[in-house]
């Protein structure tokens, strides 16, 4: 008797699927990528992606510096290169806030932090379509299902540059609620959470 693919064989336990979730998450797990690589799973893949140019580091560093400035009286501050993690998908922001002490917000295998925890992400945008897509679009879902209150955007290939800042988030929807959108020169307001108040300026998106 041959058995069908999806049948085992008499006397043996039929194994489960584990689902494209965790097959991926595994696969994640396992990469060694070259330095200068990092790699996320968004909406049903593994993204490999180089870090930043020039130009996207520098607009990171001034973002950076200036929330860190803003957020110094307070219990939060800044960070870069960690993974956020929902479920078993993964997101590697530009930057985010959280708390001073990140042991207090670990994903459930202790290989990043609980992206439903973080109050404020921001992406720089990187050249090409895909880039872009990946940090309007896709990643514009994948934060708002993670019900991450604040995502801000700094897109230096929009027209001369612009800033977006969304927030109020449907996680069930997947979309965010309310939408700023600016081009450089422009304050934008984030206008919640420990950033509430801090505007992106001219001074961060200069050429």
């Amino acid at each position: 008797m041959t058995a069908l693919a999806h049948e085992a064989p008499c006397g043996e336990p039929q194994q489960e699927d584990p689902g494209l979730d965790e097959v991926l998450w595994q696969a994640w797990k396992a990469l060694d990528l070259p330095e200068g690589y990092r790699a996320e799973i968004i909406e049903g893949s593994i993204e490999v992606s180089p870090t930043g140019r020039r130009r996207h580091g520098l607009l990171a560093h001034r973002l950076r510096r200036a929330l860190e400035a803003h957020l110094a009286q307070g219990e939060y501050t800044v960070y870069q290169d960690f993974n956020l993690v929902h479920g078993r998908k993964v997101c590697i922001p530009d930057l985010f806030v959280g708390p001073e002490d990140l042991d207090g917000i670990p994903d459930e295998e202790d290989l990043g932090v609980d992206a439903t925890r973080v109050p404020l992400v921001a992406e720089i945008v990187s050249p090409g379509r895909e880039a872009r897509a990946r940090d309007q679009v896709r990643k514009r879902r994948w934060y708002a299902t993670a019900g991450v209150p604040v995502y801000l955007i700094v897109d230096d290939f929009a027209g001369d540059g612009t800033v977006t800042v969304l927030s109020s988030p449907d996680p069930a929807k997947g979309v965010y609620a309310a939408e700023t959108h600016a081009p450089y020169g422009t304050d934008v307001v984030v206008p919640d959470g420990p950033a509430k108040g801090f505007a992106v300026t001219a001074a961060i998106t200069a050429r």
